[in-house]
């Protein structure tokens, strides 16, 4: 169990209880190490987050930022829950409160069987091993909240859902969880000092082919309509209903049979000193600005507090502009920074690259 402590910084060497996790989520909260609304955190680097409703109603968007997450010193988890439906803000509200907590109880049972199993290979590669734990965390705990939603009676997410995007920063280890069409976008230093963005998930849209075939596959169906060319969308075998947009959610079980699924796509990245920042947004930013006019919003804001809210303004402008007479969805931003100076903007030459 030594080298359990000294690689995880003593974290308890035993599996945590439902309780005692819930108790570091009341401890972060009293102490203002949870921001779940517009404004700013100021982790060991520093995070904005901004939400703005769209024309549509309600807003359905839930943010939420943990810094120390679970009461380690060098552990942040960031998220972005974008729901859709009649009762969609309710299940992103709470595939947001639920998922922090149950992603740390996972995560810390599965550190603890790595430990103690003596062909874990931990000690032989440690990096391997971080991710391999927190994407099995992940996936378990997506599956959780999925059935917590089906279980619930305080809402209908039968016919209502979520996407949900979050990450964990662990030390230099990123973790990145995408369950839909939300994107994450980093933004590095070249070996020019050009500044260039580059795009760490994948937009789970029904047309992509291999969740195309899924959907096909399971007898739902995958058609754009005639008044949206271009916009793929998931149909139950039989009915013009419930047109979602993405491929993966949260809830939805009405087509949870018929191709929908929740498992989260899971990737990591080594942060270096080349990357200045990371962007998580919800599909309503990007369906009007690219990932290189994100990094360059974001870069050429000289008070960082100010990013996010303002790259969510300027998609709201670029939505009006390219999208005449369709409401503006809800749009939210969560932009975190390594290591950088909030109220100082680098002078720096973006590059455009194809996504």
């Amino acid at each position: 169990m030594g080298r359990f402590t000294s690689i995880f910084n003593g974290i308890a060497n035993s599996f945590s209880s439902t309780k005692r996790v819930e108790a570091k989520a009341k401890y972060a909260k009293k102490n203002d190490m949870i921001l779940r609304s517009s404004g700013t955190i100021n982790v060991n680097n520093f995070a904005a987050v901004y939400s703005k409703r769209g024309e549509k109603g309600v807003n359905q968007d839930c943010c939420i930022v943990w810094e120390e997450f679970g009461c380690q010193e060098d552990m942040l988890f960031c998220g972005v829950f974008d729901g859709h439906g009649p009762w969609g803000h309710y299940v992103a509200k709470r595939v947001c409160e639920t998922m922090p907590s149950s992603l740390l109880c996972n995560w810390q049972q599965k550190v603890v069987e790595a430990t103690v199993d003596p062909n874990s290979g931990f000690e032989s590669d440690k990096k391997l091993d971080r991710f391999t734990i927190w994407k099995n965390s992940f996936i378990k705990t997506c599956a959780e909240v999925d059935q917590d939603l089906q279980r619930s009676r305080k809402f209908d997410s039968f016919h209502s859902g979520t996407t949900g995007l979050a990450i964990i920063k662990q030390g230099e280890l990123l973790v990145v969880a995408n369950v839909g069409d939300s994107r994450a976008v980093m933004a590095t230093m070249s070996d020019h000092d050009y500044l260039i963005p580059v795009q760490l998930t994948v937009d789970f849209k029904p047309n992509l082919p291999n969740e195309a075939a899924r959907i096909v596959g399971s007898k739902g169906r995958v058609f754009c309509m005639d008044d949206e060319p271009g916009v793929h969308r998931v149909w139950l075998p039989n009915e013009e209903s419930p047109g979602l947009a993405m491929s993966r959610a949260f809830g939805d079980f009405c087509v949870k049979s018929f191709g929908l699924i929740s498992v989260p796509g899971v990737t990591q990245r080594s942060i270096t000193s080349k990357d200045q920042f990371i962007v998580l947004a919800s599909d309503g930013v990007w369906d009007v600005v690219s990932n290189e006019e994100a990094v360059e919003i974001i870069s050429s804001t000289v008070d960082k507090s100010k990013s996010a809210k303002r790259l969510v303004e300027c998609a709201t402008r670029a939505w009006r502009r390219k999208r005449k007479n369709i409401a503006t969805d809800d749009m939210s931003a969560v932009c975190l920074f390594f290591n950088h100076d909030t109220h100082s903007s680098q002078k720096v030459h973006l590059v455009t690259t194809s996504n």
